[in-house]
């Protein structure tokens, strides 16, 4: 007898329903739903109304809900991922009525604990796991801001993202009246939208649908042929993930119906609960104002014109340039709170051109470096404006991001996010708290090179650094590296040449052609990229002032061991000898090959990164760089001591220029972590 007992509970506990079981969810509104639902970031419920509030309107910050059990979306015998329809109403606030910030995803996830950050990565990724198949993050993003490192067709789009943010088909907002008339619609309205997404595992296709209506269109937005099964583990978390970013949404939901393998019930937007829209109604004020409170009122106005006027005569004016300023402007006030008012334990570094200090941003606590530029400093209100601008609007995980600025009477500030492993330049020549890895730098290059791509390529308008050398290459927590500093950068239209003529830059990292036309180019930051190259592979300075006459320039030194066969005598001898030899030699060659006399000899940036991901061989033979180098070199100090056309170099005497050498870097950026020589 035991032993069917033992067949009866077996089955008995087969039979019972398991929470990883559940095929369907359904929330008409968000009322008591109690532990259903698990909320990280800034995500809570308005019990009062029944909303899911993923975001509210708090700069780079991120919320998730997701349901608190596992589904499982695939079958464990085949392999075959399940079909799945969901569908659910949202609606989008901005703090601005026109500016978005940033979007929301709904999200299928194999965790619901995501390593993520806000602003333009939606609280799904982060600046590494992009693009990684290790990831099997599926999201249907409704994005508000026109993002170019992920290739974002405008900043009101809908997008199916698979393992990325660069997403696989994209559309912007509408909807279908009928089988061929589209109906554009804004988003950020702040009006409810409805959303239908349905997967069909027979066919292999993807319908996202939406409409500020009830009804579902016949006809999809968007519909992509794709096999999820890849994508998806067995078991997975669904739910939605938002983020917001120098500019902040309020993202809601009002409602989600989900189910596997058949169709979710639907839902009414006229029964769901109501966004809160604030209205002023001055009826009951006044009727129910005493004359008392009359009084105190205008006692108050008259107090608020006063200080408001007062306020105005201290302010200083708007002037038309800061109108066409993209990020976002801090006042003087919450800068100086962030630092403390910038007291000296706050301050990181100093230099000519003013002081960097770390600060908290009061509302957001978020870290930032707050470079204050100083009224005698030679990068003044031009520079100020061309960095604002030319950063203002890039968006990449391996530059510097510029969160804001300030102007204050005759204060120029930047407010850059903090970095908190310092610079390259610091780790490579000075005595860190460790040396960095091979993995480490390599790592590093492809980072640096990427970001030189999309400045070259990938964004509207050609960016030309003008200034990429180690000390301008900050690490962040994780030791990626970032390009940052822009004070000196140029842009132009793509197809179009620079028609900058005043050579600036740092002396090692310059070209050779540039003292002679006094033309910067992609080329030209090409140039300074394999200096930076040989930097990391060597650790050493693209000028040597105190070594041999042979080593004096660091290129020729390469050069010529690298023609004797020993190019692995260039190698920091702080690695040890641990490195992937075969990644230091293609290294050593592409910052050979980088360092062409002419422009026209170098490769593209597209084509570096190329060699570094190892999508194509570097050439076997390396022709020299430029060459006698050390006798170009001598003529070029000798036309430096002289030329009146140098920016930022004119100021140095003979004298000082030896100085130069020893300390090559005047980078603000180099202080941002208090790294002074």
């Amino acid at each position: 007898m035991a032993d069917p007992l033992i067949l009866f509970c077996v089955l008995l506990l087969l039979s019972i329903p398991v929470s990883s079981q559940v095929s369907e969810l359904f929330y008409p509104g968000f009322k008591h739903v109690g532990t259903n639902l698990t909320l990280e970031g800034i995500a809570e419920f308005e019990n009062d109304l029944g909303i899911l509030k993923l975001t509210n309107d708090t700069s780079r910050l991120l919320g998730h809900a997701f349901y608190t059990s596992p589904i499982r979306f695939k079958n464990s015998t085949n392999g075959k991922a399940f079909s799945f329809s969901t569908s659910f109403a949202f609606a989008i606030v901005p703090e601005y009525p026109k500016l978005g910030g940033h979007g929301f995803a709904f999200t299928i996830a194999p965790s619901k604990d995501l390593n993520s950050l806000p602003s333009q990565y939606l609280g799904l990724f982060n600046g590494s796991d992009i693009g990684n198949s290790s990831t099997h993050i599926f999201a249907i993003e409704f994005d508000t801001v026109q993002d170019f490192e992920f290739g974002d067709i405008n900043d009101n789009h809908v997008g199916i993202d698979l393992n990325s943010l660069k997403s696989n088909a994209s559309a912007e907002a509408a909807y279908y009246t009928d089988a061929t008339t589209k109906q554009n619609f804004n988003l950020k309205s702040g009006k409810a939208i409805q959303a239908w997404i349905d997967y069909d595992s027979a066919q292999n296709v993807i319908n996202v649908t939406i409409s500020p209506r009830s009804s579902k269109p016949k006809t999809p937005l968007i519909s992509f042929h794709v096999d999820l099964s890849p994508i998806f583990e067995e078991f997975m978390y669904v739910g939605f993930s938002a983020s917001t970013g120098l500019l902040a949404s309020s993202h809601y939901v009002l409602g989600w119906s989900f189910k596997i393998d058949g169709q979710s019930q639907p839902l009414h937007l006229a029964s769901l609960p109501k966004i809160p829209i604030p209205r002023k109604d001055h009826t009951a004020l006044k009727i129910g104002v005493s004359v008392a409170a009359i009084a105190l009122t205008l006692s108050v106005i008259s107090i608020s014109i006063y200080l408001f006027i007062r306020k105005l005569k201290n302010a200083e004016p708007m002037e038309s340039w800061e109108l066409e300023l993209g990020p976002h402007r801090y006042s003087y006030q919450e800068l100086k709170k962030a630092t403390k008012g910038f007291r000296g334990k706050e301050l990181l570094g100093e230099g000519g051109f003013g002081q960097v200090f770390k600060g908290t941003l009061p509302i957001s606590k978020t870290l930032v470096a707050v470079k204050r530029i100083s009224n005698d400093s030679k990068q003044g209100l031009r520079e100020f404006v061309a960095e604002i601008a030319s950063i203002g609007r890039l968006r990449h995980r391996n530059l510097v991001q510029l969160l804001g600025w300030c102007r204050r009477r005759g204060d120029l500030m930047l407010v850059y996010d903090y970095m908190q492993n310092g610079s390259l330049d610091a780790y490579l020549f000075d005595e860190p708290k460790w040396v960095l890895s091979w993995e480490q730098r390599f790592g590093i290059i492809k980072g640096i090179a990427s970001a030189l791509h999309y400045l070259h390529e990938g964004f509207e308008q050609v960016v030309v650094h003008r200034d990429v050398k180690a000390s301008n290459v900050l690490l962040d927590s994780e030791m990626n590296g970032r390009l940052g500093d822009f004070g000196l950068a140029r842009l132009h239209e793509h197809g179009s040449n620079s028609n900058t003529t005043r050579v600036v830059g740092t002396l090692g990292y310059l070209a050779p052609e540039l003292p002679r036309t006094g033309k910067a180019s992609t080329g030209s930051d090409v140039y300074a990229f394999g200096a930076l190259l040989l930097e990391v592979v060597c650790g050493r300075r693209p000028i040597e002032p105190n070594a041999k006459p042979g080593e004096l320039v660091l290129v020729d030194w390469v050069w010529n061991r690298y023609k004797e066969g020993k190019v692995l005598e260039v190698v920091d001898p702080r690695l040890d000898g641990v490195y992937n030899e075969r990644e230091v030699v293609m290294v050593v060659k592409l910052g050979l090959i980088c360092s062409a006399h002419g422009p026209r000899a170098r490769p593209n940036m597209r084509l570096v990164v190329r060699y570094l991901d190892g999508e194509v061989e570097i050439p076997e033979e390396v022709r020299p760089p430029s060459g006698s180098h050390v006798a170009g070199f001598d003529d070029f100090v000798s036309s430096f001591a002289s030329s009146s056309s140098f920016d930022r170099m004119s100021c140095y005497s003979n004298k000082e220029m030896d100085a130069s050498f020893a300390s090559l870097s005047t980078s603000p950026l180099y202080l941002l972590h208090g790294q002074t020589r």
